[in-house]
């Protein structure tokens, strides 16, 4: 087990040749790995810690349009022969992440049919994801936001909480830091999370879900059906019974 989703649903053969050409890279809070619309030089597979997929926005802080966990990869338009970067990374929590050059990708990608189906899925799941967030943004209230986010960052974390401050939610949800404040409140208020000095602890995982838009539960689906396998990261749910320590490296089904 490698500890990403991706990796651990390689055939065995295909996950030896491309940790054979990897590094394993430090993530530290705050770093920034790309740029959008420069090129990406790595396929990124991280393995604790999470990233921030932001977009620049004219007048604005950047706002967040993804987040990357160890279900996912980062750079996975290099499949498709597409250096540019469509969105910016940055590190949200410490961790690290296996790191493989863009050259040895294209040198793999001829015989890896498992590598090419699994960051096919994952390229069309991001999309699907990217759909449901615009809608997000659009229509729902942004407690229900920010207890979404926070299910997300959990989900990544892999622990019960994680190291964020009111002001950079507030830059990656898109609002001022006051409605954070009142919105990180009143859910704290109800017992679902505590907040304290930069770090938000999630105590109620069950309430926070029930507060939550129902984009967090649409996301994970979007993620099971399009990779064929359940995101695995988080608290277990219902539809889900093979826990992520039960994912064996075996071939991706077509």
């Amino acid at each position: 087990m490698t500890a990403n989703q991706l990796l651990d649903h390689l055939p065995a053969a295909e996950l030896r040749r491309l940790l054979a050409q990897s590094i394993q890279v430090p993530l530290r809070s705050g770093q920034k790995l790309g740029t959008q619309d420069q090129p990406a030089r790595v396929l990124l597979f991280p393995l604790q810690g999470f990233l921030s997929l932001v977009t620049p926005m004219e007048a604005h802080p950047p706002l967040q349009v993804g987040m990357v966990g160890c279900e996912g990869v980062v750079g996975a338009q290099l499949l498709l022969g597409v250096a540019a970067s469509p969105v910016s990374v940055m590190v949200q929590e410490d961790g690290q992440a296996w790191s493989l050059p863009a050259a040895a990708l294209r040198r793999q990608l001829p015989d890896s049919p498992g590598l090419r189906r699994l960051l096919t899925r994952y390229l069309l799941v991001q999309l699907r994801l990217s759909a449901t967030a615009a809608g997000c943004l659009h229509f729902h209230a942004l407690q229900a936001r920010l207890a979404r986010w926070l299910l997300m960052g959990q989900d990544r974390a892999r622990g019960d909480g994680f190291a964020v401050t009111q002001e950079g939610m507030a830059h990656l949800l898109g609002v001022r830091r006051v409605g954070v404040t009142v919105a990180a409140g009143a859910l704290q208020e109800a017992g679902l999370i505590r907040y304290h000095r930069g770090w938000v602890t999630v105590s109620d995982r069950a309430g926070l879900e029930a507060a939550a838009c129902g984009c967090y539960a649409q996301d994970r689906a979007s993620y099971r059906a399009g990779m064929k396998f359940p995101p695995g990261n988080g608290a277990p749910h219902a539809d889900e019974h093979a826990p992520m320590a039960a994912l064996s490296a075996s071939h991706v089904a077509p």
